[in-house]
Order: structure tokens, then C-alpha cells, then sequence
């Protein structure tokens, strides 16, 4: 299956904040991680298209008053969205062994 780059920074992100994989929140580990900050929905769109990929679930939470009795959708990867960026991982390695010099063993110890 093919995604696109931000699609994949994005299944990264919903994989990182496991159970409160939100907007928002999702939003601000991409920001914070990448040093960009997407637009809302941008990042919307991606994850309709990453759900319909069958790579993502969402959820609803329950309605607060501080979200103006609003519902959160959260995400959660599916067993195919981890199967991709498995894939993923495997074809930036396998080209990355290609290139003289760079060592991408991030072991500090």
C-alpha cells in the first residue's frame, strides 16, 4: 500500500500517542517532532484517508462542556496501519545501506 509522506508522519504520531490520539493532540507531537505546523485540516484529511486505507480507527469519547458538548474522535492504529509502517521502515533501511557513510545505528550507549 502507498501513503505519502505526511500520511506516514501521521501514523507515527497516532502510534506514539496510543490512546489519546486526537486532533489536537496529534496536531502538536507532529509540530513539536517536525518543527511544522499543519493545519488542522490538512491533518483531517489525511486521517479520513489513512481510515479509509484501513489503516487507522477511530473512536468517539464522550462529550464535554469544555468542548461545547463536542465529542473527541480519537484514532488507534489498525493491525495494516502498523503493517505499513513496517514496510516503510524496512525500504528506508534497505536504501539507506546503500549510501557510503551514513550509519543510521542511533545506539547512544
Amino acid at each position: 500500500m502507498k501513503i505519502g509522506a505526511f500520511e506516514e508522519l501521521v501514523l507515527l504520531a497516532v502510534g506514539s500517542l496510543t490512546e489519546n490520539a486526537y486532533g489536537v493532540s496529534i496536531k502538536e507531537l507532529l509540530a513539536e517532532k517536525t518543527g511544522k505546523n499543519p493545519s488542522i485540516g490538512a491533518l483531517h484529511s489525511a486521517l479520513y484517508r489513512l481510515e479509509d486505507k484501513g489503516c487507522l480507527i477511530s473512536t468517539e469519547g464522550g462529550a464535554t462542556s469544555e468542548r461545547g458538548g463536542r465529542r473527541k474522535k480519537y484514532y488507534t492504529l489498525t493491525a495494516r496501519g502498523r503493517d505499513v509502517l513496517i514496510e516503510i521502515s524496512k525500504l528506508r533501511l534497505e536504501f539507506s545501506k546503500n549510501i557510503q557513510g551514513l550509519n543510521l545505528s542511533w545506539d547512544e550507549s
